[in-house]
């Protein structure tokens, strides 16, 4: 089943002459294939990261521990903007280190 992302175009065309025109913009993704490991959090990491791209771009990181995982999560949210709270945050990074950790 192919996901579809909408996104609103607000704050790019907010100066642009055809920002009167901007409206809803949809595309349509692959549908993916990939799957995380069952285990605390799965769902929260899953929900959290498929927001903007697929648990493909997860499970094809190299192994690290926590310092690595939470630098991923950190520059999730301060650099591209992921959506992602502090509570939320912890949970993803426990999970990803445990389950996708330098040992595993």
């Amino acid at each position: 089943m192919a996901r579809t992302l909408v996104f609103r175009l607000v704050a790019l065309l907010a100066s642009a002459p055809l920002a009167a025109e901007a409206g809803v913009v949809s595309i349509t993704l692959p549908s993916d294939q990939g799957a995380l490991k069952a285990g605390t959090g799965m769902e929260v990491t899953q929900r959290a990261c498929q927001m903007c791209h697929s648990v493909d771009y997860i499970t094809m990181q190299p192994r690290g521990g926590e310092a690595q995982w939470r630098g991923v999560v950190n520059k999730m949210i301060k650099v591209f903007g992921a959506p992602i709270g502090d509570e939320d945050a912890r949970v993803i990074v426990e999970y990803l280190s445990r389950e996708y950790g330098a040992g595993r």
